[in-house]
């Protein structure tokens, strides 16, 4: 009786570990078989092992080099611009990863394009600076010293204006586009005409400067009857000049100028010898 149970308990057990056995192999298949599930997802998501060459694509526009790399099944993203005059406007300079390397499909390609457009610069202030110097500093900035013009003045070799090839004064700070073809005005000392000193009163600085380049004559000391700012030296006038006007000076002479913001200081300010000429 003993002995039936003992066997009886025995083949329990072994069916009992039979049984975990089974399930465990069967866990252990079905954990394999998800590991292989999941690696051959993953390798068709990344595409593991494929890969493209990333193809040339500086010196193009983002609009050819987006369809060359679309053909790559490739992305394109411009992530900066700069500008050089060495390159065709607006075109990829620089790009990552370069050129032939070996990438997965799918990436982006990052771009640093040249500007669309010609750079603009700042006129520099180069009025009674030697022409040499100017000259210099137009190349500095940019710009392009197309020629000189000579004109009597005082002041030999200093420069007396800025033309473009209109030959329209250009003002200190215009925006030009880089390259702009610009002209000197430059003294080359007294004349060995007379001009008649034209009337500066009530003109502003600037007027006043092109009259007398136009008269061939020189702007010379300028004097403010308040110190004019930043925000109101526009409205001031020339009240008084030296010589006055009507007098008969050298080509290239000097007239000396007063200026106010009060307007009216050109009509009352009285000149003993207005009218008066001077022979030199």
């Amino acid at each position: 009786m003993a002995n039936r149970q003992t066997n009886k308990s025995s083949g329990g057990l072994k069916d009992t570990l039979r049984f975990v056995a089974i399930n465990l192999i069967i866990a252990l298949v079905i954990v394999v078989l998800i590991l292989i599930v999941v690696k051959v997802w993953l390798n068709k998501y990344t595409e593991h092992g494929v890969e493209v060459e990333v193809p040339q694509i500086t010196g193009l526009t983002v609009e050819e080099a987006g369809i060359l790399l679309q053909g790559e099944t490739l992305r394109l993203e411009v992530i900066d611009s700069t500008y050089s005059s060495k390159v065709p406007l607006g075109t990829i300079v620089e790009q990552s990863p370069s050129p032939v390397s070996k990438v997965k499909r799918g990436r982006t390609v990052y771009v640093v394009m040249n500007a669309r457009n010609r750079r603009q610069v700042a006129m520099p202030q180069l009025v009674d600076v030697p022409y040499r110097q100017a000259e210099s500093t137009l190349r500095q900035v940019g710009l392009t010293p197309a020629g000189m013009v000579y004109q009597p003045s005082a002041y030999r070799d200093l420069v007396l204006d800025i033309l473009g090839e209109d030959s329209v004064t250009i003002l200190p700070g215009t925006l030009l586009t880089e390259n702009t073809p610009v002209i000197l005005v430059v003294g080359q000392g007294l004349g060995t005409e007379q001009v008649v000193t034209p009337d500066l009163r009530g003109l502003g600085l600037q007027d006043c400067r092109s009259l007398l380049l136009a008269s061939h004559l020189t702007l010379g000391s300028v004097t403010y009857d308040v110190e004019p700012t930043e925000e109101n030296k526009d409205k001031y006038v020339v009240y008084d000049q030296q010589p006055q006007a009507g007098n008969r000076i050298q080509e290239g002479e000097t007239v000396n100028i007063n200026l106010s913001t009060d307007k009216e200081k050109a009509a009352t300010v009285k000149h003993s010898d207005e009218g008066e000429e001077e022979f030199f």
